[in-house]
């Protein structure tokens, strides 16, 4: 089984990417494939900038990387309650060449912050959002107070209880 997992965060310390690659790697027999999203900046899309280049390149690049996942690990990070900027970039240009961009995948949706929500108001507008552009929701998962509850250093969640909650999640699946 193959999974794409990403952070849709840019930051290079992306606590979602921290998260979204401990979950990737808790599945058995499974190939794990971490994407950057920095490997796929483009302009801000608009459609003046989509008439001028057409669909572009990278993301195609990033519709054909979900094109090979069996399952796709997803954690969001929350910018004002909402996705990232870098994120919606990419979906957007993406919903431009195929609109069922998760093309039906298999999704863990996540989400994290630094906050006591773990990203609850992000996690609740992609999980009623992304069935709409493919997105085969199997489960969701929120991990509150990141830095409490994730020990960086070792790339595990450290609190036992969500660290439980998350494994038997992935168990079930």
């Amino acid at each position: 089984m193959k999974i794409i997992a990403f952070g849709a965060s840019p930051s290079k310390n992306s606590i979602n990417k921290r998260l979204a690659t401990y979950a990737a790697n808790l599945f058995e027999n499974a190939v794990v494939e971490v994407v950057d999203l920095n490997d796929f900046q483009m302009p801000i899309f608009t459609v003046d900038i989509e008439k001028e280049i057409g669909q572009h390149e990278l993301a195609k690049s990033f519709l054909a990387k979900i094109a090979t996942a069996d399952l796709l690990v997803v954690s969001l990070a929350e910018n004002n309650g909402n996705y990232s900027v870098a994120f919606k970039n990419i979906f957007d240009w993406c919903t431009r060449i195929n609109a069922k961009v998760f093309q039906e995948k298999p999704m863990l949706l996540m989400a994290t912050s630094p906050g006591g929500k773990g990203g609850a108001s992000v996690l609740g507008i992609a999980n009623n959002a992304f069935p709409f552009y493919g997105g085969n929701i199997k489960a969701t998962f929120s991990l509150p107070s990141f830095d409490i509850n994730f020990d960086v250093e070792k790339g595990i969640i450290s609190n036992p209880e969500f660290d439980n909650q998350l494994k038997e999640i992935i168990k079930n699946f």
